[in-house]
């Protein structure tokens, strides 16, 4: 099958890579549509030492697998944890010791005719949802689990920082809380798609020092964390979102005379990431800015890696 390939920080594009083999709690998914992730670009660059076939943001179609499971439509978890450690039996499988990830850890991943995972991180798309919207929910539910780990409610002022892919998931997500909110970003376009969803927006020269009681770094660099951190009041919570490739410096005794909270967030829950998209509380199709068939997939992560890039997309199997 076709595929993309990382091997030494070298992405090539593959034509005889098998299709994965069936094994006992698992089905084979032919991948329909897969999203290129910051994280893919990354990876390309060296973040972690990942060999094998890239993309961990997908929708398919079950080919093998258990009869029930077959032709659905799904999206898939991308942590494959072992069911047996701790953090397992404690039903925090993302932090499973013995966990592969799609693309990313020991898991040949979405950049390819077929993957395979298993059943126990399969979702149903509804009906309602198109494949190009499904494409999102490993996004979506990403931002998503900062809703899982802190509470907010809408008397709290809640700063997002980062315009780009993951800050508009991130700031949409946490709209729906109610809560008093401002994402702040460095492009006027994007900045406007979140404001036609209701949201409002600025430049960093909008923020208030000291006066947000949340901020979401969604930048995954130095210049995003120092916002984040000069924003919040004292008690506040920084929760960091996004990949960071490099080392942080920060301010050590302001988080601890402030009584700061740092918060490391990343995979989500899908089922509540489907529902907002089959509900359209979460705008995503016009993040699209680029799609490529998959024998052009070199191409598509050069289109990503252009600055200012949101969505690009795949078409793998039509």
């Amino acid at each position: 099958m076709n595929g993309l390939w990382l091997a030494d920080r070298t992405l090539s594009l593959k034509s005889d890579l098998p299709i994965p083999d069936l094994t006992p709690g698992k089905a084979i998914v032919k991948v329909l549509r897969a999203g290129v992730c910051n994280t893919d670009l990354e990876l390309t660059r060296g973040y972690y030492p990942y060999s094998g076939i890239l993309g961990h943001e997908f929708v398919g179609v079950v080919t093998e697998g258990p009869i029930e499971w077959l032709n659905k439509r799904i999206v898939g978890e991308i942590n494959a944890s072992c069911g047996q450690c701790d953090f397992c039996k404690r039903g925090v499988k993302t932090h499973c010791t013995d966990r592969t990830v799609l693309g990313i850890v020991n898991h040949n991943g979405a950049f390819a005719e077929y993957l395979s995972l298993p059943i126990d991180n399969l979702h149903v798309v509804p009906d309602e949802v198109s494949t190009d919207t499904a494409t999102f929910t490993e996004p979506l539910a990403a931002a998503l689990e900062i809703l899982e780990q802190i509470s907010i409610t809408p008397n709290h002022r809640v700063i997002v920082i980062g315009d780009g892919k993951l800050g508009q998931l991130v700031a949409q997500a946490i709209a729906t809380t109610g809560c008093d909110l401002l994402a702040i970003g460095r492009h006027s376009s994007k900045l406007k798609l979140l404001e036609h969803c209701g949201i409002a927006v600025g430049f960093a020269d909008a923020i208030q020092s000291r006066s947000y009681d949340i901020a979401i770094e969604c930048t995954g660099n130095l210049e995003g964390f120092a916002i984040a951190l000069d924003a919040l009041k004292p008690r506040g919570t920084l929760v960091m979102k996004s990949t960071y490739a490099g080392k942080l410096s920060l301010d050590a005794s302001r988080i601890v005379v402030d009584e700061l909270q740092l918060i490391g967030s990343r995979c989500g829950p899908f089922a509540p990431a489907l529902a907002l998209l089959a509900q359209q509380k979460v705008q995503v199709l016009p993040m699209i800015q680029a799609r490529f068939p998959l024998v052009d997939g070199l191409a598509a992560f050069d289109r990503a890696s252009v600055k200012g890039t949101l969505k690009v997309l795949l078409d793998i199997n039509n």
